[in-house]
């Protein structure tokens, strides 16, 4: 696909392997007359999934992520409840006023339980088309994170309707519908707090792999993937487990493992992320093509169509009213057509279906068609017309700046000020909070977390400096540059041991401005600690911040 421009500009990579898939299923059935290849529920949710939601976390921006975190939650929980809700209780209406096929044997619990797995909003359809649309990162992240944490409700919403299937409407009482809210909140919030504590584990295991550094990655995959296995194997949100684990452990995994390591990670979770979405899209295509567990039904496949499209833009937009009263930067009308017409169904919705239990629910095959058919029309014609809509509405696009030193400085800054500025006037909002979490990461967790040497180290304008200069001598070296000497193209790296003489900071800071840069390494007496800590100061600011820094061309 990628080697013609043309069409993957115009058509997105995830309907390209669908109609792949489609062609591949129809070779099949052709040559041995019967689909023996299906995707099926186990292979999907305990070896496909996981890679896809560990590197959606992983490299979630956190700081994003969190920055909108209200309106993302609220999107999940309470637009997926809206949805299923609103869904499963019209298409029961279809049913009871005589629209739909008398085969269609349905109660109402029958119909939410469609209605809680039809609301899936696919993270991997979402990631595939929306990060070839370029939306703005708020845009972006808002979707993402809406349908990363949809996932993980969609799951535990119809366990909880499956339940009450398998019981029976004439055997539910008022106690099993406060069980089953009980257990929304149990499975979602424990799911969470595995999620939790495999990262509080991976990081503080990567804290003694100094020594070992050819297993790094391993620890990184084998414990999220435990994570995932953990909160599956006692009933819990296995998605929310494995998202949060990445979230949570990026910060002080990057810090203790090695930069090989670093990279040996992120190329590894990449591929198996993309080799998953590609087996996924596939699969469909393939699994569409049996149709022996197929049953039509035009009002039920049209009905769903409408009302999951109708009753997401219904929620959106009564949503974004709310949240438009506390945001400081509201969404506006452009933002929130995209976000409704973002709503792709995918393979998550697909898996649950073929899970239905045919026994208990006689509708299952008209459920599978109507299922398969919105899944083709969210990610084919959703998928084809949202880059054109996205253009048409002048929607503001994402333009891939990277911030420089400079910014970074005075978006740190702005945040203290801001904080300062709740604490002054008595206001406990967001900035005072993300300020109090800062210091309490910087005094009890990243000590705990992070090795002594990454921890000590860690400077946020030396850090931000030293991968500029990093991304400078790698965007030097692609456009053909050489570097013959360290003069030419210096990249500073933050001493691993300073010491200093008998003569104090002062001192050294009362030399004269020459080019070359003290080297505390050399020295062995040691004083106190702080004395290090301004040493070090010392030589990072003579060495790279007190001229600036040259900019090489090639």
């Amino acid at each position: 696909f990628h080697l013609s421009r043309k069409v993957t500009s115009v058509v997105p990579e995830s309907c390209l392997l669908i109609l792949l898939g489609l062609g591949l299923g129809g070779i099949v059935l052709a040559v041995a007359k019967k689909a023996e290849y299906q995707l099926e529920p186990n292979m999907f949710f305990l070896f496909l999934l996981p890679p896809i939601v560990l590197d959606s976390g992983y490299f979630m921006p956190s700081r994003l992520f969190f920055d909108n975190i209200g309106a993302i939650l609220t999107y999940a929980v309470v637009g997926t409840l809206w949805n299923s809700f609103a869904t499963g209780t019209a298409l029961w209406g279809l049913h009871r006023a005589g629209l739909m096929a008398r085969g269609v044997e349905a109660g109402l619990m029958d119909f939410l339980l469609f209605g809680s797995l039809i609301s899936a909003v696919d993270p991997v359809a979402v990631l595939a088309v929306f990060e070839e649309v370029h939306v703005n990162e708020t845009l972006f992240i808002i979707v993402f994170g809406e349908s990363l944490l949809n996932d993980a409700v969609t799951v535990v919403l119809y366990k909880v309707f499956n339940s009450f299937v398998e019981l029976g409407p004439a055997h539910i009482r008022a106690m099993d519908y406060l069980k089953g809210v009980a257990s929304f909140f149990l499975v979602s919030l424990g799911g969470t707090a595995v999620g939790l504590l495999f990262a509080f584990l991976l990081a503080l295991t990567t804290r003694f792999t100094k020594r070992v550094r050819i297993i790094e990655p391993l620890f990184v995959f084998l414990l999220a993937y435990v994570a995932y296995l953990a909160a599956e194997m006692v009933s819990l949100s296995s998605i929310l487990a494995v998202t949060f684990c990445g979230i949570c452990c990026k910060k002080y995994v990057e810090a203790n493992i090695s930069h090989k390591s670093r990279t040996t990670v992120k190329y590894t979770m990449k591929t198996l992320a993309s080799s998953s979405e590609t087996i996924i899209f596939m699969f469909l295509g393939i699994s569409a093509v049996d149709t022996s567990k197929w049953a039509w039904d035009t009002a039920l496949v049209l009905g769903t169509l409408c009302f999951i499209l109708l009753f997401r833009a219904v929620g959106v937009v009564l949503q974004t009213f709310v949240l438009n009263r506390f945001r400081l930067i509201p969404l506006d009308r452009i933002d929130q057509v995209v976000m409704s017409y973002g709503g792709l169904r995918g393979a998550v919705a697909f898996a649950l279906v073929i899970l239905l239990d045919r026994d208990k629910v006689k509708a299952k095959d008209y459920f599978v068609a109507t299922t398969i058919v919105v899944v083709f029309f969210t990610v084919i014609v959703q998928g084809l017309t949202i880059k054109p809509l996205v253009k048409w509405l002048k929607v503001k696009r994402s333009d891939h700046h990277k911030p420089t030193l400079n910014e970074e400085l005075h978006e740190h800054a702005f945040d203290h000020i801001l904080a300062a500025v709740e604490d002054i006037v008595g206001h406990h909002g967001y900035h005072y909070w993300r300020d109090k979490w800062e210091q309490f990461d910087k005094r009890y967790l990243s000590q705990l977390l992070m090795r002594k040497s990454a921890y000590r180290l860690r400077d946020e304008i030396w850090d931000v400096y030293y991968k500029l200069n990093i991304r400078d001598a790698i965007s030097f070296v692609d456009q053909g540059g050489h570097v013959r000497s360290a003069a030419k193209l210096a990249l500073p790296s933050m001493p691993s041991r300073t010491s200093i003489s008998e003569s104090s900071v002062t001192n050294l800071l009362r030399e004269s401005g020459s080019g070359a840069c003290l080297d505390l390494q050399v020295i062995d007496t040691v004083r106190s600690r702080r004395d290090r800590e301004d040493a070090a100061m010392h030589h990072v600011l003579r060495g790279s911040l007190y001229k600036p820094r040259r900019r090489v061309s090639a």
